[in-house]
């Protein structure tokens, strides 16, 4: 039988056992959050003093008592047996770019032979794991084995099968961060502290600024049976060879498309599992290339919103199991068609429910977003390379600037409007008051604002940070990234800018200035100093664009390596002890992880590159040139005297395949040198720098492979092709 034919039967067997699956006869209203701990599972559970103490912790940063601890612990108890729960985990983010949990039963001796189960205070507030053996830079050694994680109470509880999962932080024993969430909550907090006293002036009322994120996960679905097929996409997430398809997303026909039976069924059971753990799933659909899809949520607080992402990313790959799916969270999995991103929407908003990045009601309002928003691009500007660091990875690195992804130079996309309002604001006086278009009948003297703010604009996806009417779309994160990476280094980035600008606001207001002139007095260079250097709405593929951002000072560098390194430079160093969200040796700690984390990636690739080469490409070649020789050698008896005419096609070939046999083998030979070089190179970031020039080499080492796949007999090939992986029965 064929591999073509064969794999059509899987895809068959698996459309019919997908569709078996049924929706739920309630509304999500009526199980949204049912296997949460949420503010309404506290109320039911804990008593009133315990209730009290332990919103005041979430909400305003209590400490949280012991006595506390065990009357929400025992409540936890009580719900989570009602739900069947047999064991409980401390649930972390590791520097994996993927959670951990070890799993504990909840029972222990009764005394009398028996068993009960139990669960307190200490259980649930802290557990020890081992901070050796995950990523730590160098922090700790290999015998020093003490790490702990500390619950997170602003993060609910949620049970997923037969476990009690408790969010946490993860630290090490020394107390430096070994994880995502740590330095995350931590830059949410230097945020607030840095916008609540520019806030008061225009709002005495304001006390916390939150920091949210909405986030747009892409992914690919395959058959599991043809993933199983592809050792490249089993051992490294994306495809290293493999010709394009003859239709692929030229027509953009799958885009916004009616979504296939299979995979509907697929996102109505993710979506259920979602909302039963409170994750509020809003949107679904086709995404550009075939295969690809894309969910978001509704927008949240960024912390919690991050835990979410990760929840679902875990549950993605579950569910697709499920049915006969692997979900593919790689950034480029496929070649020439579009990569997946996750978009970061981004914003900031006060307690009294003001949004900082949208216009405001009245001229103070809109006044105070002015304030916000040049400020944040005042932030990106001065940490281009930084927030390029914070996005960068071995994998992410395939996908920057293709097709729709942003190109690898952090700029801003302002749209037409709000460039004239800030073009408008360098020329007006100082006192002129900023409204909103048609919403006052005076127009003399007042720099307008259109009232339909959000939709006077287009888009621009070519832009890594793009503002889309009341937040910034950070648009270069990567399908299977953390956000956490990326909004800590926003938050720092923003954090130290406020705090920078309200030192010089005082000094005007010092001086004796209204409120309105000073704040445009200080904000006017700063205008001054973004408008024409991080500011851009063109197009970021073309050639002139990465000329003019050489020309801006801006940081173009592709090396992932060199990304990295920018989280040491002295100005990130700076930013982010500053901000108090990352210490120094953590910083060169998390840039040694991901420099080792870079180097395995790239060297996983090559091995699997290599090795699939010479054992199933090559072999396959050479069976199929084997036939045209026999073919050859039988002409020669039945045509003696002009063989060479009639078998020119079969000879050609023969000499075509023998070409990408001798370069395949000689380029997978000097790639194989190359790794052994480096491997020898004690600096990580050297080592890092010369797999760069590896991971480089190996679309050189694809090009002879994807010709032989157009030359070899189809059922000779040993592996599923492009136009079978992508395109779902």
């Amino acid at each position: 039988m064929s591999n073509s034919f064969r794999f059509q039967l899987v895809n068959k067997a698996f459309t019919k056992k997908a569709l078996d699956i049924t929706a739920p006869e309630c509304p999500p209203s009526e199980y949204f959050g049912e296997l949460v701990f949420d503010r309404k599972k506290m109320c039911k559970y804990l008593d009133a003093n315990t209730l009290t103490a332990i919103l005041d912790c979430i909400d305003n940063g209590a400490p949280l008592d012991r006595k506390t601890a065990d009357g929400v612990a025992a409540g936890m108890k009580k719900w989570a047996l009602e739900h069947h729960v047999t064991h409980v985990t401390h649930w972390f983010q590791p520097l994996t770019d993927g959670t951990a949990e070890k799993h504990d039963s909840l029972i222990e001796y009764d005394g009398n032979g028996g068993v009960i189960e139990t669960f307190d205070g200490k259980s649930l507030i802290q557990q020890e794991p081992d901070a050796s053996s995950f990523p730590n830079g160098g922090i700790r050694a290999t015998f020093e084995a003490r790490g702990y994680t500390a619950w997170d109470p602003t993060s609910p509880v949620f049970i997923q099968d037969d476990t009690l999962c408790i969010p946490t932080i993860f630290i090490s024993y020394t107390g430096e961060a070994l994880d995502y969430k740590t330095p995350l909550i931590k830059s949410i907090k230097a945020v607030s502290e840095a916008s609540v006293p520019i806030c008061k002036l225009f709002d005495p009322k304001v006390t916390k600024v939150y920091s949210y994120l909405g986030w747009e996960q892409e992914y690919f679905l395959v058959d599991e049976d043809l993933y199983s097929a592809r050792p490249d996409l089993m051992i490294t997430g994306r495809t290293l060879m493999g010709h394009e398809s003859s239709k692929s997303q030229q027509l953009n026909d799958h885009y916004f498309g009616a979504i296939p039976p299979r995979v509907a069924a697929f996102m109505r059971d993710l979506e259920i599992a979602g909302h039963k753990l409170g994750i509020p799933v809003k949107t679904r659909h086709n995404e550009a290339a075939p295969n690809q899809f894309e969910l978001a949520p509704i927008y949240g607080e960024a912390n919690l919103a991050n835990d979410q992402n990760q929840m679902l990313m875990n549950l993605m790959n579950l569910t697709a199991r499920k049915h006969g799916f692997v979900a593919l969270l790689h950034e480029k999995p496929f070649a020439g068609i579009n990569g997946s991103g996750k978009h970061n929407n981004w914003s900031l908003g006060t307690d009294t429910g003001t949004p900082l990045l949208a216009p405001g009601k009245d001229a103070m309002g809109n006044l105070q977003f002015i304030t916000f928003f040049v400020n944040v691009l005042a932030a990106v500007q001065r940490h281009n390379s930084v927030l390029k660091g914070s996005i960068a990875s071995a994998t992410n690195a395939h996908r920057l600037g293709g097709y729709e992804a942003p190109p690898a130079i952090v700029s801003a996309f302002l749209g037409k409007t709000m460039t004239q309002v800030l073009r408008q604001l360098l020329t007006v006086p100082s006192d002129t008051p900023i409204e909103i278009a048609g919403r006052k009948g005076k127009k003399l003297g007042i720099l307008e604002i259109p009232e339909i703010f959000i939709d006077n604009t287009d888009r621009n996806r070519t832009s890594p940070f793009a503002f889309t009417g009341n937040r910034f779309e950070f648009r270069a994160v990567g399908s299977s990234a953390n956000c956490a990476g990326a909004v800590t280094t926003l938050n720092a980035a923003v954090a130290q800018q406020l705090v920078s600008f309200k030192k010089a606001l005082d000094k005007e207001i010092a001086k004796g200035k209204s409120l309105n002139v000073a704040v445009m007095d200080t904000l006017k260079p700063i205008i001054a100093s973004v408008i024409d250097v991080v500011c851009f709405d063109g197009n970021g593929y073309s050639e002139e664009w990465h000329q003019e951002a050489v020309r801006r000072g801006l940081d173009t560098t592709t090396s992932v390596p060199e990304m990295i390194a920018s989280f040491t430079s002295a100005p990130a160093v700076e930013m982010f002890t500053e901000a108090g969200v990352y210490t120094e040796p953590e910083l060169h700690a998390r840039n040694e992880v991901k420099w080792v984390t870079y180097i395995k990636k790239v060297q996983i690739e090559a091995r699997v590159m290599g090795r699939m080469a010479i054992n199933h490409i090559i072999p396959a070649a050479l069976e199929y040139k084997q036939r045209l020789l026999q073919t050859v050698t039988s002409a020669k008896t039945v045509f003696p005297e002009d063989w060479a005419s009639v078998c020119n096609s079969e000879i050609e070939a023969i000499r075509e395949i023998s070409a990408c046999i001798k370069e395949i083998r000689e380029k997978v030979d000097a790639m194989t040198e190359a790794r052994k070089e480096a491997n020898v190179i004690d600096d990580a970031y050297e080592r890092a720098r010369c797999y760069s020039k590896i991971a480089d080499s190996l679309p050189e080492i694809r090009k002879p492979i994807d010709k032989l796949e157009e030359l070899v007999d189809n059922d000779l090939w040993p592996l599923p092709k492009y136009r079978e992986l992508l395109f779902i029965a």
